[in-house]
This record gives structure tokens, sequence and C-alpha cells, in this order.
């Protein structure tokens, strides 16, 4: 509740929050197109990317920069999460003492950072349950329930923001699953070995000594 003693502690301007929301957000895309580019990925997969984004609204895009990180968490190496804001906060400002006042604004600076690491920080983890692995969502909920006895992980998520899937083993054999929360299977459990590969077709398959690329 709201009272006069902690308005300016307990306050925030709905307004304010939203148009920080969407430059922080606009500002990240930025940051995963910079990663992609550092990363030696060529201007389509930029622009794949990037047009991906153009069609989904602001809390859409936060879901899907924050799949993105989780999936390829290098993007956070030397990514300051200040430094965002403040480009955030430079954007909404519509005078420089304004945007000063925001930046000063100790109690406030903090409640932005800590929104923006509940927006795009929400890791994925591998957990174990009677000697069989499955995957965790951040919320703690079953992306992958615990029915391997090897997970590999973390899978990756290709520009068009496609997730791709998981290489698991099942009782000796491996397949491919996609961390749906049904564990669809995608190539049956059926191969000596899987292992991923950088370019289309992704994976490639072992059995019998035959190499099969899926």
């Amino acid at each position: 509740m709201i009272t006069q003693e902690n308005f300016d502690k307990e306050y925030v301007d709905m307004i304010e929050r939203q148009q920080i929301d969407k430059f922080v957000c606009a500002e990240m895309g930025r940051q995963i197109h910079r990663y992609i580019k550092a990363m030696a990925g060529t201007k389509t997969m930029m622009e794949r990317f990037e047009e991906q984004l153009a069609h989904l609204t602001v809390p859409q895009k936060e879901e899907a920069i924050a799949r993105y990180i989780d999936l390829n968490r290098k993007v956070l190496d030397g990514l300051d999460l200040k430094v965002v804001l403040a480009r955030a906060v430079a954007n909404y400002c519509d005078t420089f003492s304004y945007m000063l006042s925001f930046i000063n604004n100790k109690q406030k600076v903090a409640y932005y950072i800590d929104r923006i690491k509940a927006k795009y920080i929400q890791f994925h983890k591998v957990y174990e349950e009677n000697g069989k692995f499955g995957i965790l969502d951040h919320n703690g909920d079953i992306l992958v329930h615990p029915l391997y006895d090897f997970l590999r992980t973390p899978y990756v998520y290709v520009d068009d923001l496609v997730t791709m899937p998981l290489i698991a083993q099942k009782d000796g054999k491996m397949g491919l699953i996609l961390a749906d929360r049904q564990d669809t299977i995608v190539a049956d459990f059926i191969f000596d070995d899987i292992s991923l590969r950088e370019t289309p077709p992704y994976f490639e398959a072992v059995k019998d000594g035959k190499v099969t690329l899926i």
C-alpha cells in the first residue's frame, strides 16, 4: 500500500516504466545484433533475427530475447546492464537535467536493473531425479522430464528464433527431443552417437558405423 510516507519509495510511474521497458528491449536487441556479428555470424543471420523481432510486441520481444540469452549465454560476456539502462534512459528523457536526476536516483536505478535481470536473465538448468536427467525452466517448471541418461545442453537457438532439439540418450541409444514440456521425439532413439554441426543440417548421427545427417 502506497502512503504519503513511502510514496517516493513505492510509487512507480507506469508510463515511465512502459517506455523504459521499450527502450531497454531495443537496446537488448541491439546487443544480440552485436553478438551475432562478433561471433562471425552472417549479415543474413542478423537480418533474419531482426526481422523476426520486428513483428513481435515488446513483451513478446522480451521473451524471445530472454530465450536467446538463455541458449547463447556468451551474449552476457562484457555486457553491463547499467549501460543498457543508461542508454534506455537517454532515449526516454527529454532533457539532460532530467536524465541526470534519473541516473543519480540510486533507488530507481536499482529498481530498473532488477527489472532487467528478471526479464532477460531466465536460465534453464539440468536436474537429476532417480539417476535420470531432465531440464527445468527459470521458474522451476519442467521443460524436459527426467527420463534420460544424458542430455546435451545448452541447446542452441538459431537466428530465426527456432529452438533446436536436444541430443538425449535413453536405454543406451541417442535421439533428438524438443524441450517443449512434452518430450516430443524428433529423431528416434536408435543411434549410437549424435553430434551437433555448425551449419544445416545441424545434426550428424551414427548408426552401425553409418553417418546420417538430420
